[in-house]
């Protein structure tokens, strides 16, 4: 008997564990223990837990065609949730737990917890890698060891890059739970205490996930590095959410991708989006390798020397939108109203939050995990790290993104920002972008900007440069 414990990898199809297990020829039962207090600490948005529970309601179903029973159970933390998965294979005289990994410090303790109160059990366990399309340890430089700079990683990257072919999942024995524990069996009705907001404009069923993939290839894709930057533009595959809870593989994106350029080399939009996945991959990588990631801290020991501001009310208009700067605005609104925000836009925003607010990275990235749909930890620690400029291969801190020009360039007429700051709806597209400096100023309910980016500039090159300063002395 062999029990498949599904935490972020909440598919049938394409799931290195379940495969495994059925493989095995012997009857499967899935199991998903949801961790309300563990979640709380680790800022899990209520619309991805919203996300998550729909998506458990349709993979019931699609489990049930492989002859999969599909249990839940709701424990406190990750510690106990160890225990609970011991002391529910000892029940049902499982012999072998299956996993895919996960490599974030708390995830990686919690296994070894229950690997160890598993042995003591006399049942096997067996974690697989799955959530990376070349799993961490697999590309490394010429020393041995991790990769600290992206493009090296690509290189190294692709000459171990096979485009993936996905199997399907075979149907296991059927199996019945017996009578003691039937009250697992996953349904509607079984509690799901988190707080939720509703995901519903996000499909939760395979084969619109599935569709959505398709359709992104077959009409989007061959324009992906032209339009992707464009916020106004639906040019990007709006995937990540699906990516983020493994509703999605990400070999199952590749493999659509190589599948429709039938053999002639990929387009450009298709290199550029291909591109993203090993961003995807090399902060997976970092986060496996580097504790300290999961802890908080700079990737860079000069981060901690940062003489952050942390204005508590500038933070909290930062988090409304309310900035005086429209692009920024129109980005955080985007995010408070749909749980979702464009790439391009999460750029400026933790720019403007560290550089001109001079406010810490983890205050930014703790605000979007609880309220991304798409919040995976890894992705986003990197991408705020970078954006601080004090992770592994971050953005340059001498490189600052002026709000108003990157909102000019990427926003040129003002579509989207009139589409989420609606007091700027009537300002014509000359002033969009300045709206203090319009004529008709006085009829906006609007704010004045809450900072001179120019000034604030030179304060960010100051402090960066103290804080590289004390390195230097200490090398």
């Amino acid at each position: 008997m062999k029990l498949v414990w599904l935490r972020r990898d909440l598919r049938a199809v394409d799931n290195t564990a379940l495969r495994h297990a059925i493989t095995s020829t012997q009857p499967v039962y899935a199991l998903y223990v949801a961790t309300p207090n563990q979640w709380q600490q680790q800022n899990l948005a209520p619309i991805q837990a919203d996300l998550i529970y729909r998506r458990l309601c349709a993979l019931q179903q699609e489990l049930a065609e492989l002859n999969v029973p599909l249990l839940y159970m709701e424990c406190g933390d990750f510690s106990q949730a160890a225990h609970a998965v011991a002391t529910l294979s000892q029940g049902l005289g499982v012999d072998q737990v299956l996993v895919n990994r996960e490599y974030e410090y708390n995830e990686q303790q919690r296994d070894s917890l229950a690997q160890q109160q598993l042995k003591e059990q006399a049942v096997d366990w067996l974690a697989l890698d799955d959530k990376c399309v070349i799993p961490p340890g697999q590309v490394l430089t010429k020393q041995g060891g991790y990769f600290k700079v992206f493009s090296p990683f690509k290189r190294a990257w692709l000459t171990q890059f096979t485009p993936p072919i996905i199997l399907t999942t075979p149907v296991a024995q059927k199996i019945t739970v017996p009578e003691p524990f039937r009250h697992y069996l996953w349904s509607e009705a079984q509690p799901f205490t988190y707080p939720r907001l509703t995901s519903k404009a996000w499909a939760a069923d395979f084969d619109s996930i599935r569709q959505q993939l398709r359709q992104f290839c077959q009409y989007k894709v061959e324009s992906y590095h032209q339009w992707r930057d464009y916020p106004a533009q639906d040019s990007t595959s709006r995937l990540s959410a699906y990516l983020a809870i493994g509703a999605l593989s990400a070999r199952q994106c590749l493999a659509r991708l190589y599948a429709l350029s039938q053999g002639e080399g990929l387009s450009s939009g298709a290199e550029v989006w291909l591109s993203e996945f090993m961003w995807r991959e090399f902060y997976q990588h970092l986060v496996a390798f580097e504790v300290r990631l999961s802890k908080g801290k700079d990737f860079h020991p000069w981060g901690a020397k940062l003489a952050w501001q942390n204005d508590l009310v500038a933070f909290e208009r930062w988090c409304e939108g309310q900035t005086g700067f429209p692009i920024v605005d129109a980005a955080m609104r985007q995010l408070k109203q749909t749980g979702w925000m464009h790439n391009r836009l999460r750029m400026i925003v933790a720019s403007f939050l560290t550089k001109d607010l001079h406010i810490d990275w983890r205050w930014g990235e703790r605000h979007f995990m609880r309220h991304l749909i798409d919040g995976d930890y890894a992705a986003n620690n990197g991408g705020w790290q970078w954006c601080a400029s004090t992770g592994c291969d971050g953005q340059p801190y001498f490189r600052i993104f002026n709000p108003i020009t990157q909102g000019e360039k990427f926003d040129p007429t003002g579509a989207f920002i009139r589409q989420w700051v609606p007091e700027l709806a009537k300002v014509p597209p000359t002033h969009i972008h300045r709206p203090w400096k319009w004529i008709q100023v006085n009829t906006l309910l609007y704010p004045t900007p809450m900072v001179d980016h120019k000034v604030q500039r030179e304060v960010t090159l100051r402090l960066y440069q103290e804080a590289k300063e004390w390195e230097n002395r200490i090398a």
